[in-house]
């Protein structure tokens, strides 16, 4: 697919208007919006009738934009310029290929403490902001990467930096102090001469999106039961015979069946590629009586994450004893540790008193718990001896969702076994979102 310049020079700096728009903009716009489409209704049905609660969505956005005011204000800063996707949909709830414009800046947005909301988007496609009345304006973007300017990026990137400082002129006046999430290095410069003070906008959005409104965790638990219908179908198809990736391919499938949008990674392994881990699916046979694991890593429906592990005995039967010995240490961690996630527990508390086996008889997995909204998400809960050099404290409030991560590898030799399950901290304590069963 070949993609050009995203904004022809001197094209008008206006927001779409419905009211003068063709018909096909129009409905391209309302009606015909995917997220204006939403899940379906046979998808709708089925989650009422597993008891859950749809999102209300323009709450819900309303509630996001008021997060990032909030942290923008405790931080100080009189606006945001935000460039990752993420950190876009979390402001705007608008979405446009997102995993392409996570290596191609070609969509960005600007939030004002004074109510301003402003998308530049990809070429013609500035109707995919209409569902949001928070977005008070949307301009065609602007790119500046190799790919879409070519030697001209230099040119386009002046360019770019001189209409964010004319938004920022128009909206905060001198001396703002703004926070950038990501920015060409030119930007940086230009905004440094024109006496903008820049500050960290990936710590402002990470401490936005930290806490769940309701309608965030209806969302979430809806994603939560695409995934795991998707998972135990994921499980019934697998059989020896089939490759890593044929099992792995399932979860995809059924993903995007269930409004998902993408999956992160590819982490799934078989028999002796469980040990160590951090393996990608590939073309290896799997085996009756082996042991298969994978880490879900999926952007489901809504855009909530669902980062949950299991790990499957394949064709049957009975496990191993030494299967069954390494897959009951994994889940008693996963459910000792799972208690510990309660309001006012400490993220050092998280650290140094989570239960784990012995590290010179056991791999493990990277962490031992992290946030999860979008994505995965602050914070993140490493390991003891890893304190010094990574560690820092803070405290668990209702409305945080974490993971709780166990991978368990014998050092000797064997399989190993991965789990993790998403958790809502509530008042009253840890909350499971993900009840499929952790059995082999």
């Amino acid at each position: 697919m070949v993609m050009h310049e995203t904004a022809p020079p001197k094209q008008p700096k206006i927001a779409i208007s419905l009211a003068d728009a063709s018909n096909e903009v129009y409905r391209a716009a309302t009606d015909l919006h995917h997220l204006n489409i939403g899940p379906g209704e046979a998808l709708e049905a089925e989650w009422m009738a597993a008891g859950l609660t749809l999102p209300d969505l323009p709450a819900m956005r309303q509630y996001r934009i008021d997060r990032v005011r909030a942290q923008m204000a405790t931080m100080g800063y009189d606006g945001a310029l935000l460039m990752d996707p993420m950190n876009i949909r979390y402001a705007t709830d608008s979405t446009n290929m997102q995993i392409w414009v996570m290596h191609n800046a070609a969509r960005y947005c600007w939030v004002g403490m004074d109510g301003s909301c402003i998308v530049w988007e990809f070429n013609e496609c500035e109707f995919l902001n209409a569902h949001n009345p928070a977005v008070t304006e949307t301009r065609p973007a602007r790119g500046s990467t190799y790919f879409l300017a070519g030697p001209r990026w230099a040119e386009q990137a002046h360019k770019f930096a001189d209409e964010i400082i004319d938004v920022i002129t128009e909206h905060v006046g001198q001396n703002a102090r703004i926070a950038i999430d990501q920015c060409h290095p030119i930007g940086y410069q230009r905004f440094a001469e024109a006496g903008i003070e820049v500050g960290n906008g990936v710590e402002m959005m990470e401490l936005a999106r930290v806490i769940k409104s309701e309608d965030e965790i209806n969302a979430m638990k809806c994603a939560a039961h695409a995934c795991q219908t998707t998972m135990r179908e994921m499980q019934e198809a697998m059989e020896p015979g089939m490759t890593e990736r044929e099992v792995w391919s399932i979860l995809h499938a059924g993903n995007i069946r269930r409004a998902g949008e993408w999956i992160e990674t590819q982490i799934l392994a078989s028999g002796p590629r469980t040990n160590p881990w951090m393996q990608e699916a590939s073309s290896r046979v799997i085996e009756a009586g082996d042991l298969l694991g994978y880490d879900t890593d999926l952007v489901g429906a809504y855009g909530m994450m669902v980062d949950i592990s299991r790990t499957w005995l394949v064709g049957g039967g009975t496990p191993s004893p030494a299967q069954a010995s390494t897959h009951a240490i994994a889940l008693e961690q996963i459910q000792r540790n799972t208690e510990m996630l309660r309001p006012g527990t400490t993220l050092r508390e998280l650290t140094f008193d989570a239960w784990s086996p012995p590290w010179d008889e056991y791999r493990r997995y990277c962490c031992q718990f992290h946030g999860v909204g979008q994505c995965d998400e602050y914070p993140e809960v490493y390991w003891p001896e890893h304190w010094e050099d990574w560690g820092y404290d803070g405290v668990l409030e209702p409305g945080m969702v974490l993971t709780v991560e166990s991978y368990v590898g014998p050092r000797a030799g064997g399989e190993g076994v991965k789990l993790e399950n998403q958790v809502l901290v509530t008042k009253d304590g840890p909350e499971l979102l993900t009840d499929l069963s952790l059995d082999l």
